[in-house]
C-alpha cells in the first residue's frame, strides 16, 4: 500500500512539474538536491536522555532526505524531459493540421487539447492545461496581461456543441473570476449555444474557424522566423534608396501578410524594398 502511495506521488510530482517550462524542472532540480544535501551535511541536533520519539523524527527525517536529495532531482528531471517531449508533440500537431487540415479527425481528445493549448501558446497566452480536472470542465486555463481566461475542448465531430456546455463554461468564469471563455470544437454549436454566447465575452471556435486560427498562427511564426533570421544572398540587390545590400524578409503585418520581399538591410533607418520577381 504505502509502495502504491509513492509511486503516486512520484507521478503526481512528475505531472505537475511537465506543466512548467523545461528550465522550471532543471531549476527544481537544482534547488532540491541542494537543499536537501545541505540539510544532511549537517550534524544532527543532540537529544536529551529519554526523548526518545525526538531522536526517531530527526532519524527518519534525515533518512528521507538522503533518499530525496537523488531522488527528487530524478523526478524533476524526468519532469523536464516529459516537458519537452510535450513541447515537440504540441508543435507538430500545430504543424499537422496546419499542413493537412483532415488530420484534425484523426486526433485523440487529449491530443486535440494539446494543439488547442498550442494555438494561444503562439499567441502569447501562457497555458496550463487541466485535462478537464477544474471546476466546469475547465481543460485549459490561459493567462495574458494579468487576465485569466478558460477554455473547454471538445472533440466531437458528429455531434453539436449545445448550450449546456457554454452554459457550464461561463458558470465557471463567473465563480473563478476569469475575464474570458473559448469553447473550442471540431464540430459545429447548435442555435441556442451561439445565442447564449453573445454577449457574455465567451467566444465559441468551430471547427472552420479554428483551422483559419491555426493557419494564422503557422503564418505569423513563420513570418516571425524569418524576419529574426533574413536571408541575404551573396549577390544581392542593391537598395533603390540607399544603395545598400537587400535581404529577403517576410511581412509580418497589413494586407501582404506572409508575403516574401527584398528589404533594405539598413531597416529602420531606411525603409527601401523591391519585389520578388
Amino acid at each position: 500500500m504505502s509502495s502504491r502511495r509513492n509511486d503516486s506521488a512520484g507521478v503526481a510530482i512528475v505531472e505537475l512539474t511537465a506543466l512548467l517550462p523545461w528550465w522550471g524542472g532543471v531549476m527544481l532540480a537544482g534547488a532540491s538536491y541542494g537543499a536537501l544535501h545541505l540539510y544532511v551535511s549537517r550534524p544532527m541536533s543532540p537529544v536529551a536522555l529519554g526523548e526518545t520519539s525526538t531522536f526517531l523524527i530527526q532519524a527518519m527525517t534525515r533518512a528521507l532526505a538522503t533518499t530525496g536529495q537523488y531522488l527528487l532531482p530524478v523526478l524533476f528531471l524526468i519532469a523536464t524531459l516529459t516537458s519537452v517531449f510535450r513541447r515537440r508533440k504540441r508543435r507538430q500537431l500545430l504543424a499537422g493540421v496546419s499542413a493537412a487540415p483532415d488530420a484534425l479527425n484523426a486526433m485523440s481528445w487529449r491530443e486535440f487539447e494539446m494543439l488547442v493549448g498550442e494555438a494561444f501558446r503562439v499567441q502569447g497566452y501562457s497555458v496550463v492545461e487541466t485535462g478537464g480536472s477544474a471546476d466546469g470542465g475547465v481543460d485549459v486555463v490561459l493567462r495574458k496581461d494579468s487576465e485569466k481566461y478558460f477554455v473547454q475542448c471538445k472533440q466531437w465531430r458528429a455531434q453539436t456543441v449545445g448550450v449546456p456546455i457554454v452554459r457550464e463554461l461561463y458558470g465557471a468564469m463567473a465563480a473563478h473570476g476569469a475575464t474570458g471563455g473559448f469553447v473550442v470544437t471540431s464540430g459545429p454549436f447548435t442555435k441556442p449555444a451561439i445565442e447564449f454566447a453573445q454577449g457574455r465575452n465567451v467566444t465559441l471556435i468551430d471547427c472552420p474557424q479554428l483551422h483559419a486560427m491555426i493557419q494564422r498562427v503557422s503564418q505569423n511564426s513563420l513570418a516571425a522566423k524569418n524576419a529574426a533570421s533574413p536571408i541575404v544572398p551573396a549577390e544581392s540587390l542593391a537598395c533603390p534608396t540607399c544603395s545598400k545590400p537587400m535581404a529577403m524578409r517576410t511581412a509580418r503585418r497589413g494586407p501582404k501578410t506572409g508575403q516574401r520581399f527584398w528589404g533594405c538591410t539598413g531597416y529602420p533607418t531606411c525603409t527601401g524594398t523591391r519585389a520578388i520577381a
